[in-house]
């Protein structure tokens, strides 16, 4: 079985900003949501808008712009406006890793 990695991309529109491949072991799937945050909040946020990214839902100052989403059932996380971040796992050729098919399994 090949060494699977994080692949960490953040892009500015189309345009490749950040490029990192880093071990699976190296992040929980927690820590490297908060990776995503800390890049897209450095990368394109002002401090009140940090700030509002952590107040309480629905106060006056609150915003999503550090929400983090979820993409499919491998994971693919997606963090931040323009510019944005995406960390999806792949394998050592940096192919997007996929589950293993149920069909097959075992055979």
């Amino acid at each position: 079985m090949s060494s699977r990695y994080w692949h960490i991309e953040g892009y500015d529109s189309l345009t490749q900003i950040y490029d990192r491949k880093v071990k699976l072991g190296y992040f929980t799937e927690r820590q490297i949501q908060s990776v995503l945050m800390a890049l897209a909040a450095k990368a394109g946020l002002s401090f009140d808008e940090i700030v509002g990214a952590y107040a309480t839902r629905r106060s006056k100052i609150a915003n999503d712009l550090l929400s983090v989403h979820r993409d499919g059932p491998y994971p693919i996380f997606l963090c931040g406006g323009n510019p944005h971040f995406i960390a999806r796992v792949v394998d050592a050729d940096a192919q997007a890793a996929s589950p293993p098919d149920p069909l097959t399994a075992g055979r």
